[in-house]
């Protein structure tokens, strides 16, 4: 059979259309049988309840004039299910091939309509009044024409057959398996990507546009553009019900099973329709019971159900909505200042959107859904701000739909024009028909001009979509004289250039597909739920906006099959809206009020009236008066709320100058001698005796070098400290990489390995000396370090001073230096930082505590102020690992023995 004769694209495109505005008005009538209020007069009238008993017992071997409405849409329903059979019929018969990476449009609405026709049968079987309101109206015709609908046996017998609806279906689909086993299973390159954790798509990066900023302006590409946005929550339905369906390939295909277990494990229950939930694992382990064989799969399933309720799939979805919020803050700001990253990048908005609103959506389903006591998983206070940057990237769209915008539509226009015609015309020969459209498809867009987009015309390519749907339907059928299976290449740029004509005419309906929340329209609870919780946290409230902003997508969800619904939903947005904006209003209103009743009494604390008690306590001090109660507590000032708690002295004119004179004075005195050739008193000197006399060991030169390094350090940390006290209020990034290293200095933030320091000792490097001999080196350096400490006891200048909380030669600042110099030659040497500064740590203890053993009192004047260097602060090591190598109480009778030695000097 010929593909084109069947017309497998337009039966899919009309039945998927026609099935979604069925299951809105089969959702309609059983929320309406479920409501007392709606349900239909007949079915509540008492008069009719013995009757409508009999009915239901005898159904619907009965012998039946107000519910033709109802009546008619079963008799319709019953007619859409003919022709699915007889469409999964013809598919069967030319052998379709299918491929979700090639032929997207005909793989996708494929099982679309076998989920589509699955949730009708179910959604039917769950109307409790389905045999009353059809036995009546055959009772109702009977006596009205004299005779019963012609199509009332079989549409009865249907509702019989299909009281459990997955058991009959599963058999109906035993001829189907084939065909719909091939297309679940070409998932397992698409759907394992999407369904990665947080750490993943951490490490890979996604959704950032600035992680590389030299392909910052390349396109966003990929051989399967329209599966990257394509819905989680779609994908589980396919997966879950699929396999259900046709369950004998589990048993047959490792690659089946896989798919099969993953989805188990992420989702308790999946939407059948709006907040119609099924519940996966009871179900499919109540269907796989009475099958003989199946205990392997029955186990598969309560092993997932265990892993799933055991916190970790909420866990998993917990940290992706967080790693979404910093992506989706990340792509608003960078979208917002160069709005015209939004042409190349446009893939990474759309899946973005479309991840986030996965995330939403499962969050939202499962809250109802889960053990309570896994609920902590599934309350996410921070959803507003997700949200709000969701609507953001959104609008940013949106206003490029503005007149005389050029916005994405002009950038894919040259796509047209450089790329993709020059591909398609240089397409080896094909069969006529399929020659046909591909010409056609060089003809539209070699058509299009510049001129175009400048004079605002308004581009259509929905025929030129539909046309390549004709054409993965023409060539995927077995007798194709063209099989796109074996040219995988024309289906993946195809749908490219599809994808890149929705980015010129359907950005809307791609806003729809990829962002739309409207299923918060039927959590109308859990809507306002969320917005009370965004409210009342702080720091979320300025996000509260999001909330009357999504009210505007609930209209989206109704569908031209039930118009009358389109009422009731603009009434509920437009009410719920109000709600929330009356609820930000109030909220704005009192913090207000609250600043302004805080103003006035901080106001009225000025008044004179205020100030008698203040005057009467001063006269009655200054005569030696007593009054008032004892213990009554002595009344605050006007403005003690405001005053600094750690200023001491506020420094005027008179302590200025005191400082500087003393700032001068200890500056000259760092003044070495040998640096001039004249005494103080202006005699000549011999400079090049007295330079060698102050020449300094080597022990010496090593250590005074490596305090000035220190110094340095230590200078631009005591800047660092200020802007960190700031920012940390706002959250520090832990950086991991050195160009993220260098991007933090150059801003400001400390970093634990300097990268301008790794850049000067990089510079350093000899060509002459090998790799490994300069990590020698560097590791000996430390232990040059390590073992010289003890050096610093005999100098005079080594007295710790808790004064200024440092010693007098600056040999405190050693700490910065060796921490930040190992960091950076290991950085450079490619070793194990901890591992070297562990060591460091072992010998510069050992080495100190060797000073305890010195009987000369000049080696060891400053015994106590050296031991205070090991208890310096490392980013690299830890107090336990201090005290495995130094006991604390030495450190502790350090400290006791500075400071009786500060307080001796100064007294």
């Amino acid at each position: 059979m010929l593909g084109g004769q069947q017309k497998l694209a337009e039966k899919l495109t009309i039945l998927n259309d026609r099935g979604v505005g069925m299951l809105t008005r089969l959702y309609n009538i059983k929320k309406a049988c479920g409501d007392p209020k709606a349900k239909p007069s007949y079915l509540i009238d008492k008069n009719l309840e013995s009757a409508v008993k009999f009915i239901v017992r005898k159904f619907p071997a009965v012998e039946t004039r107000n519910n033709n409405v109802t009546i008619r849409f079963f008799l319709s329903l019953f007619v859409f299910k003919d022709h699915v059979c007889e469409l999964l019929n013809t598919i069967d018969v030319c052998q379709v091939f299918f491929d979700i990476t090639v032929n997207f449009d005909l793989t996708k609405n494929y099982l679309d309509l076998i989920i589509t026709y699955t949730t009708l049968m179910i959604l039917l079987s769950r109307i409790e009044e389905r045999k009353a309101i059809i036995g009546l109206y055959n009772y109702a015709h009977e006596m009205t024409h004299g005779a019963s609908d012609r199509e009332y046996p079989r549409l009865g017998q249907m509702i019989v057959d299909y009281e459990n609806p997955l058991k009959k279906m599963m058999e109906e689909f035993v001829p189907h398996s084939k065909a719909l086993s091939d297309a679940l299973i070409s998932l397992q390159m698409v759907y394992p990507r999407r369904n990665l954790s947080a750490d993943q798509w951490r490490n890979a990066q996604l959704l950032s546009l600035i992680s590389a900023p030299s392909t910052m302006l390349n396109p966003a590409q990929s051989d399967t553009m329209p599966c990257e946005y394509l819905s989680l929550d779609t994908m589980e339905k396919w997966i879950i019900f699929g396999f259900i369906l046709c369950h004998g390939v589990l048993n047959s295909d490792a690659t089946a099973l896989t798919l099969w277990k993953l989805a188990l494990q992420s989702s308790s229950c999946l939407a059948l329709f709006r907040d119609e939930v099924f519940h996966i694992h009871k179900a499919a382990e109540d269907l796989f019971v009475n099958i003989r064989g199946y205990n392997k799969r029955i186990n598969d399933i309560r092993e997932c159900k265990e892993y799933l309720y055991s916190e970790n799939s909420g866990s998993m979805h917990r940290e992706r909505r967080k790693f979404l919020r910093s992506a989706l803050k990340e792509l608003a700001t960078v979208l917002s200042d160069q709005p015209g990253l939004l042409g190349p990048k446009a893939l990474f908005v759309f899946m973005a959107l479309s991840f986030a609103r996965d995330e939403i959506i499962w969050l939202l389903r499962h809250a109802d859904n889960m053990p309570k006591k896994s609920a902590d998983d599934f309350i996410d206070k921070y959803v507003s701000y997700l949200v709000y940057f969701k609507i953001q990237i959104s609008c940013m769209i949106w206003n490029l739909l503005l007149p005389k915008h050029f916005g994405i539509g002009f950038y894919y226009l040259v796509f047209f024009f450089f790329w993709h015609i020059v591909v398609l015309i240089n397409l080896s020969v094909c069969p006529e028909d399929e020659s046909i459209i591909m010409s056609s498809f060089v003809n539209t867009m070699t058509s299009l001009s510049v001129k175009q987009v400048e004079d605002g015309e308004v581009f259509d390519f929905r025929g030129m979509r539909l046309d390549w749907f004709r054409l993965q339907a023409y060539t995927s059928v077995s007798k194709a004289s063209l099989g796109l299976a074996d040219h995988r290449e024309l289906g993946k740029m195809m749908n490219t250039i599809i994808f890149h004509t929705k980015m010129v005419d359907s950005l809307v309906e791609m806003l729809v597909e990829t962002s739309d929340l409207s299923i918060f329209c039927f959590y109308s609870r859990a809507f306002e739920k969320m917005f009370q919780q965004c409210l009342e946290l702080p720091s979320q409230s300025r996000y509260s906006i999001a909330f009357p902003l999504l009210c505007t997508h609930f209209m989206s969800c109704t569908h031209e099959l039930c118009p009358e619904e389109r009422h009731h939903i603009g009434d509920r947005s437009l009410s719920l809206c109000n709600m929330f904006l009356d609820e930000m209003a109030k909220q704005a209103r009192n913090l207000i009020t609250d600043i302004c009743t805080e103003q006035c009494t901080l106001s009225d604390q000025l008044l004179p009236k205020h100030c008698a008690k203040t005057i009467s306590q001063a006269v009655n001090k200054k005569s030696k008066k007593q009054t008032g109660k004892k213990g009554e507590p002595e009344r605050e000032k006007p403005g003690v709320e405001s005053m600094r708690k750690n200023r001491l002295v506020v420094t005027k004119e008179r302590e200025r100058e005191r400082l500087e004179a003393g700032g001068e004075a200890t500056m000259h005195g760092l003044n070495l001698p040998q640096t001039s050739n004249r005494k103080g008193q202006g005699e000549s000197i011999l400079v090049p005796g007295i330079f060698f006399f102050f020449s300094p060991l080597a022990v010496d030169s090593v250590l005074k070098r490596m305090t000035i390094i220190g110094v340095i350090l230590s200078f631009r940390s005591l800047a660092q400290e200020a802007l960190r006290d700031v920012s940390t209020a706002f959250g520090i990034i832990t950086f991991v990489a050195m160009n993220v290293y260098e991007l933090s200095s150059a801003a400001g933030l400390p970093c634990e390995i300097d990268p301008a320091l790794v850049v000067a000792l990089s510079s350093q490097k000899s060509e002459n000396i090998s790799p490994e001999e300069e990590y020698k080196i560097a590791c000996l350096l430390m232990v040059f370090v390590a073992v010289s400490l003890p050096t610093l006891a005999s100098n005079v200048m080594s007295q710790y001073s808790p004064a200024i909380e440092g010693h007098c030669n600056n040999i405190h600042c050693l700490a910065k230096a060796i921490n930040q110099i190992a960091a950076a030659l290991f950085t450079i040497h490619k070793g194990s930082i901890e591992d070297r500064l562990k060591e460091f740590l072992a010998l510069a203890s050992s080495s100190l505590l060797k000073i305890g053993q010195e009987t000369d009192k000049t080696t060891t004047r400053n015994r106590e102020s050296v031991y205070l260097l090991l208890d310096m602060e490392s980013p690299f090591l830890t107090m336990d690992l201090l005290e495995s190598c130094f006991p604390y109480v030495l450190l502790r009778n350090a400290y006791h023995a500075v400071y009786k030695q500060s307080v001796t000097s100064s007294a």
